[in-house]
């Protein structure tokens, strides 16, 4: 297992009920298959000593939480200082995910707005990445990130990104980071694979967002880190690069990104 180059799935969902009982061998598939270190992603604050028990029982995983856009107009509104406690703990890495969703909850723009700006000043006052969900909601994102920023620098990865070509510039020229999910693998993503492969190679990231959006081969089934390869393998394709190199790199900007991750010793 030494010669497998190693790689970070840095966003999944290990709470949900699709892994329930069988976290174990998940994370040794993952580990087999060279995906070393993974974050687990809680999408509502009420769910979040849940998923820090998984980061605490589970040595390669770290956790981030925040309220995700689709439910922001369900789940009560965090406060700045909620979301800065919570960061106490030393799995804990970034902030989110948040974000804009106007695809299916376009109705609650308003407060999925308010939320968002709450989570950046969030990222903005500790330092810890923010981590991005978009869909349908290109312009209002780009614009609050842009605005934000200007208030106050702050870190930042647009997970799973599938949006449009001009967030792609607007993130990467505030210096954040694209993740590639299996999404980029799939066959009808040409489109999006040009958008990564003009993208720095030094500021992509790999996820599976699992369980969903499974990469080829296994695409329509349950999604879970140790699949981040197939995805990685993709991204070398699509830079050019062999799949160590990529891996390689891949590694360091996380690492770069997720600097608390990148620090983390377990207490002897």
């Amino acid at each position: 297992m030494s010669d497998t180059p190693q790689i970070t799935d840095s966003h999944c969902h290990l709470d949900f009920p699709d892994f329930e009982g069988q976290l174990d061998e998940i994370i040794t598939r993952a580990a087999q298959a060279g995906v070393t270190r993974m974050v687990t992603i809680c999408t509502k604050l009420r769910n979040e000593p849940a998923v820090r028990a998984i980061a605490e029982a589970h040595a390669p995983v770290f956790y981030a939480a925040g309220t995700h856009p689709m439910s922001a107009a369900d789940e009560p509104l965090a406060s700045v200082d909620d979301l800065v406690a919570l960061t106490r703990h030393p799995k804990f890495v970034g902030i989110g995910e948040t974000g804009l969703d106007y695809h299916y909850t376009a109705d609650s723009a308003e407060v999925q707005k308010q939320s968002l700006r709450i989570h950046i000043e969030a990222a903005q006052r500790t330092g810890l990445p923010l981590i991005i969900h978009a869909r349908a909601a290109d312009e209002d994102m780009a614009r609050i990130l842009a605005e934000e920023y200007r208030n106050a620098p702050y870190s930042c990865v647009m997970h799973c990104f599938s949006s449009s070509a001009q967030l792609a510039k607007a993130a990467l020229e505030l210096g954040f980071y694209l993740s590639m999910s299996g999404i980029a693998a799939f066959p009808k993503s040409q489109e999006l694979r040009d958008i990564f492969a003009n993208a720095p190679v030094d500021r992509i990231l790999v996820e599976t967002d699992a369980p969903y959006l499974a990469p080829p081969p296994y695409r329509g089934k349950r999604n879970e880190p140790a699949y981040t390869v197939h995805t990685a393998q993709k991204g070398a394709e699509i830079f050019g690069m062999d799949y160590a190199a990529f891996a390689d790199q891949t590694q360091r900007n996380f690492d770069r990104l997720f600097t608390k991750a990148a620090s983390y010793k377990a207490a002897a």
